[in-house]
């Protein structure tokens, strides 16, 4: 008997152990959309500000964000601190703006603004999505040439994007 589960020991110790890696595949779709419902526009109300402000001659834009998962999502959005495309600048140019909740889809939403958090020294805002809907962002800029003595900037075309996410919670 010793030497029959000897032997089988061997046997089973000697074999091949057969295994099959068998894929588990998914896709998560985002229940977070980001859609571009204005398009901003710099106005030059003076020769060294650029500003999105009407009274300025510029459009602000305006972010729309929706969400159909509450409390899954936070919008992180941001007003420029740089251009993106430019002539050559050889001063310092000064970003001012704000990031605000410019209309929702529900009044339970109303209070997003006052709970928000600022971060990045500023230029970004975070707002927790905690209804399932549709919020609109407004964004303004502002850009200020030459280190506070008014330099006016050369001309030719300048643009600077808005920084829009969904990050999950």
């Amino acid at each position: 008997m010793k030497k029959l589960i000897a032997t089988l020991s061997l046997i089973l110790a000697c074999s091949p152990i057969l295994a099959e890696n068998i894929d588990i595949t998914g896709d998560v779709q985002s229940r977070c959309t980001i859609n571009t419902d204005t398009a901003g526009y710099y106005g030059n109300p003076s020769a060294h500000t650029l500003s999105t402000t009407p009274a300025d001659g510029g459009s602000k834009p305006i972010v729309r964000i929706d969400v159909s998962l509450a409390n899954a999502y936070y919008a992180q959005i941001s007003y420029p601190t740089s251009f993106s495309t430019s002539p050559s600048l050889s001063d310092t140019v000064a970003w001012t703006g704000s990031v605000a909740v410019a209309q929702t889809s529900s009044s339970d939403m109303s209070g997003y603004q006052a709970a928000s958090t600022v971060l990045n020294s500023g230029s970004l805002r975070q707002y927790a999505l905690t209804i399932a809907g549709t919020t609109w962002f407004e964004v303004a800029s502002t850009a200020t040439y030459g280190q506070g003595q008014s330099k006016p900037f050369p001309s030719g075309s300048y643009k600077a994007y808005v920084l829009a996410e969904c990050i999950a919670q």
